[in-house]
């Protein structure tokens, strides 16, 4: 398979902000604060009415096996549920958790042995969003300026970051998702995420809602 790739220094369109749709919302600042990723997200009390998968991940990219392990305990420790324990695979290690609000993280690493004591740096956070038609989505965000940073045919796209973006958007075909997530493919309702663009309010075909960021830099919740 051949992956394109497009060199861009940054995004004219880009993710400003990831808000997360929550039904208490102290709660889930408690545990995003003990998770550690509350400076990349925010968050807005909801009862939209949503089961099962909502169709995206957000996943954290960290230096090694040790520091994963750190953040899946922290998460667990804090009321999540493990999805998919830690553990090796052919791309490095990774697990995946679900928090108390339904939203599934996915901590991974591309090395397999540490090479020095764990941490609590995230290298990148990527917001992946389970889409039926990559192609055509991936047409629709280039036409509303989004610049395409890596590209595997009709599989995956990867965006390239805006200079205040602190989360990368990528798609991926949803049915492949939920598998990589150990989780059953059906869901309906609210995917109880809104993301903040540089751009104006548009909502894309698979419901991903976007609306105009009121500040380019995330904030914690």
């Amino acid at each position: 398979m051949v992956m394109a790739t497009t060199a861009s220094t940054a995004a004219d369109t880009s993710v400003a902000s990831v808000t997360l749709e929550v039904a208490d919302l102290e709660a889930a600042r408690r545990f995003y604060s003990a998770f550690g990723v509350d400076s990349y997200i925010r968050l807005r009390a909801s009862e939209a009415h949503s089961t099962g998968f909502r169709g995206f991940t957000l996943a954290l990219t960290v230096a090694g096996p040790a520091t994963v392990d750190g953040f899946v305990g922290a998460a667990v420790d804090a009321g999540a549920t493990v999805l998919k324990p830690a553990a090796k695979s052919l791309w490095g290690y990774s697990g995946v958790v679900q928090a108390p609000d339904g939203t599934i993280w996915k901590i991974a690493t591309s090395a397999k042995k540490d090479t020095g004591p764990a941490t609590r740096e995230i290298g990148e956070v990527v917001l992946l969003i389970g889409v039926e038609d990559v192609k055509a989505t991936k047409q629709l965000y280039v036409s509303r300026g989004m610049t395409v940073a890596k590209s595997f045919g009709g599989k995956y796209t990867e965006f390239a970051p805006g200079r205040s973006g602190a989360v990368t958007l990528a798609l991926y075909k949803r049915r492949a998702l939920a598998k990589d997530l150990g989780v059953p493919v059906d869901g309906t309702g609210s995917h109880r995420i809104v993301l903040g663009g540089t751009a104006d309010a548009f909502t894309d075909p698979d419901g991903f809602a976007w609306e105009a960021a009121t500040s380019l830099a995330p904030t914690p919740s």
